[in-house]
């Protein structure tokens, strides 16, 4: 479906009842991503997913891009759909996004599950890598930025074992705008640090990694554990930095389990 947020026409899914539970994507990807997740799901809550700006069937604006644009842009859109509050769920940039709408929005989140990312900004370096991936991208398209990330999001499990899975996070990343992409890598490039609000979280946490993801490790999780009050960490074994798509049924156990407890409190 499409509405218009922000002067943008945004791609969404709104599937099944109860809770909102709303899916924000990982770069360079879509909102497909997530359809495991959403098949698991809407028949206990309601699933809703967007393709963010640059990305999937949404419009791809003229940068610079931000976190807390897109952030507003998730607010825009529960907005549109009478949503006041929801279960936000983000992986990797994803993560970085739900981070920024609770740092603007904390009235709206109902709980938090960041998956595969963390909460301090780039290091110099990996600024740097990213300027020049987004140059890349504008140079040379997403074919190429398909070509440099697949190997990085996968885990070595999955590479070696799950073809069809490498093929499908190709496609989803070479459908992609140029444009779209090397607007993301600036706007992660220039995000501000989230550290400090971790402490202030008062609401159900849920942060899951992948064993084998080396772009945000275990211990990137083990540091947003630690500094988040009471939230639980779980760790998908034979998965990289994609655990949802890597190992789904293990992925939506966890979810499934944390969004219940909610729905019971």
């Amino acid at each position: 479906m499409k509405t218009t947020v922000n002067g943008i026409s945004i791609d969404y899914r709104d599937e099944g009842s109860g809770l909102p539970v709303i899916f924000i994507h990982a770069f360079p990807l879509n909102q497909t991503m997530w359809d495991g997740q959403v098949a698991a799901l809407r028949n206990q809550c309601r699933t809703i997913t967007l393709d963010l700006r640059g990305f999937g069937n949404s419009d791809a604006p003229p940068g610079p891009y931000s976190m807390d644009q897109m952030a507003a842009d998730v607010r825009a859109l529960m907005s549109l759909l009478n949503v006041d509050q929801a279960v936000i769920v983000g992986l990797s940039m994803g993560g970085y996004i739900a981070l920024a709408f609770y740092r603007n929005y904390p009235d709206a989140v109902r709980a938090l599950v960041l998956a595969d990312t963390r909460a301090s900004a780039d290091t110099h370096e990996a600024r740097r890598r990213r300027i020049k991936s987004a140059a890349k991208a504008e140079q040379e398209g997403s074919g190429a930025i398909a070509e440099d990330t697949v190997p990085l999001l996968l885990g070595r499990t999955t590479r070696e074992t799950r073809p069809s899975i490498v093929g499908r996070v190709r496609e989803m990343i070479q459908a992609n705008s140029s444009h779209g992409i090397a607007g993301a890598q600036r706007a992660m490039a220039a995000r501000r640090d989230s550290t400090y609000i971790l402490p202030g979280i008062d609401f159900p946490v849920l942060i899951i990694v992948g064993s084998e993801d080396e772009l945000t490790p275990a211990e990137e999780a083990e540091s947003l554990r630690s500094g988040i009050p009471g939230a639980r960490l779980r760790v998908i074994e034979n998965a990289g930095h994609l655990s949802n798509l890597e190992q789904p049924e293990h992925f939506n156990s966890e979810l499934i389990e944390f969004i219940g407890s909610i729905e019971q409190a």
